[in-house]
Parts: structure tokens; C-alpha cells; sequence
């Protein structure tokens, strides 16, 4: 079994970002900037906010934090959001989710120009990645395409499993693994609430990523010797015995999948910095595009 290591990969990536701003700032040029607005004080949101943050500091991009209290309206947030896609300085900029729900999310990801939407998640940007086009593929998606490629875990008329349909892991997952190409080649199929049988379909499965948010759900006997399994999970489960009272666990049951696994993601240390390094990629080809756009 081998550990995918996104913890590894993820600083790999930010040093390679690093020596592209460091050039950049050798010909004088300006360097990418990234704003983020956080509404509320949901206490994990906060933290990611605050990782993105320090991970812009770390490879020297310029950053923003935009913070709104909860009871923020949407014509307050939407106001905002015109903002941002008005400021010439700010090269790409996301709107932290989960929203208050005074806010109607939908409106809120449409309301962010497609050039600055480095989440990925404007329907403008979807399509264009459905369609195999250039394009700002959502963060954690594009995470996974990395582990799997630097890794080089072969993809090609393999069989992967998608556990989740959500609209920023699971869906696009299951499009980018179909597309042609490497990562991908694969046949695909996208399980959920309401598939029946899932235990049939992942025992059969090359390739498992489960993005459900149900801890340990993901037992062994329901994987093959041998499969890649890709946990996108992350819930915060109540342990007293830590000093914070709780512990980051993923959807698989990692002590038990890991004795039949060929390749494995561990929770924390997965997907999770992918995630915020694959951000930092989508704002530099942001800012790549806006110089080429002002030329």
C-alpha cells in the first residue's frame, strides 16, 4: 500500500508557485492576488479561510480577507462581490461556503465574474470543464487529478466509483474521470443517497473517491485487494481524549482499507492541502490571463 501524500505533493506545488512569483517579481511584473470573503463565524470556515491565507503569504501572492458578519444581507454581499469583480488589482476571489441561510448560495456563485472565479464553481467555468475546455477546475477536483498524476496511478479503462454528487466534489469528479486524457479514460459511475446496493458497485470498483461527509463509512469489505480509494471526507467527530475535543476523520475506514488498498489518501493530510495548493494554481493562471487580457 502506498500513502498519497497530499501534505508532500501540496508543498512540491506551492514551491513551484513560489519560483513562478519569484520570477514574475524579477521582471517587475505584478504578482497574482487573491481575495477571500468569509460572512459569519462558522469556526471551520474560518480556519480555512485562514489556511488560504497563509498559504498566499507562503508563496508570495498579495491577499485579501473580506470579512461580513452573519446577518449580512444578500444585496449587502452581492454589492461586494460587484466590488471585487470591478478592482483591476485583484486577479481572482472566492466567496467561503457554506452561506448564511438568508443568502441564496446559487445567486451568489452567479454573481462572480467567470474570469474570477477560481473555486471553479460559476456555471460558465463547469461547463467549459464538461466540455474538456480550458478552464478553472473546481479545487479539490483538480487536487485529486494532481495526487493521481504525480503518483501515477493509472486511470485508463479503469473502473472508478464516485460516492457523492455534490456540485464542488462528486459531479465534477465523475466528468473528469471520463474525460479523455490522463487522469482519466476511466468508466465511470456516480453512486448516492438513493443508489441501491452500493456495496456491489464499489467492490467492483479500480478506483473509489468518496465525497460523503459520514464518517468511516467506507469499510473494507465493500473494497477490492487492490484499489485506489480517495477520501474527500473531513468531519469533525467528538474525542475527549484531545486537547481540542475532536478529531478530523474521513469517510473511510482507514486502519481496516488500507490493509487491501494499492493507494490510499489518509484524513487530515490528504485531499485537504491539495485543496488550498490547487487554489493557489487556479489564481495564477487567473492572473496569467488578466496580463494577457490587459496586453
Amino acid at each position: 500500500m502506498q500513502l498519497l501524500d497530499g501534505k508532500k505533493i501540496s508543498e512540491q506545488i506551492k514551491d513551484e508557485i513560489t519560483a513562478e512569483v519569484n520570477a514574475m517579481k524579477a521582471k517587475g511584473e505584478k504578482v497574482p492576488h487573491l481575495a477571500a470573503v468569509i460572512v459569519g463565524n462558522d469556526g471551520a470556515s474560518l480556519t480555512y479561510v485562514g489556511s488560504k491565507v497563509k498559504a498566499c503569504e507562503r508563496v508570495g501572492f498579495e491577499s485579501k480577507l473580506v470579512k461580513m458578519p452573519s446577518t449580512t444581507s444578500e444585496t449587502e454581499l452581492l454589492k461586494k462581490i460587484k466590488q471585487l469583480n470591478e478592482d483591476d488589482n485583484i486577479d481572482g476571489f472566492i466567496v467561503q461556503l457554506p452561506l448564511p441561510e438568508q443568502i441564496d448560495t446559487q445567486k451568489v456563485i452567479m454573481a462572480i465574474h467567470p474570469s474570477k472565479d477560481v473555486d471553479g464553481f460559476h456555471p460558465e467555468n463547469f461547463g467549459k470543464m464538461a466540455l474538456d475546455m480550458t478552464t478553472f477546475i473546481p479545487a479539490t477536483p483538480f487536487g485529486i487529478l494532481e495526487l493521481l498524476e504525480r503518483y501515477n496511478v493509472e486511470t485508463k479503462g479503469k473502473h472508478t466509483v464516485v460516492i457523492g454528487r455534490s456540485h464542488i466534489v462528486g459531479r465534477p469528479m465523475s466528468i473528469l474521470m471520463g474525460r479523455k486524457g490522463f487522469p482519466g479514460n476511466s468508466t465511470v459511475t456516480l453512486t448516492h443517497s438513493y443508489t441501491k446496493n452500493i456495496a456491489q458497485i464499489t467492490t467492483q470498483a479500480d478506483i473509489i473517491i468518496t465525497a460523503l461527509g459520514v464518517p468511516n463509512y467506507l469499510k473494507a469489505e465493500m473494497v477490492k485487494d487492490g484499489a485506489v480509494v480517495i477520501d474527500v471526507g473531513i468531519t469533525r467527530v467528538e474525542d475527549k481524549t484531545t486537547e481540542k475535543g475532536y478529531r478530523i476523520t474521513g469517510d473511510v475506514d482507514f486502519d481496516m482499507v488500507s490493509k487491501k488498498a494499492s493507494y490510499i489518501t489518509p484524513v487530515p493530510g490528504g485531499v485537504g492541502p491539495m485543496t488550498i495548493a490547487m487554489l493557489l494554481k487556479n489564481t495564477l493562471l487567473a492572473r496569467e490571463q488578466r496580463k494577457f487580457l490587459n496586453k
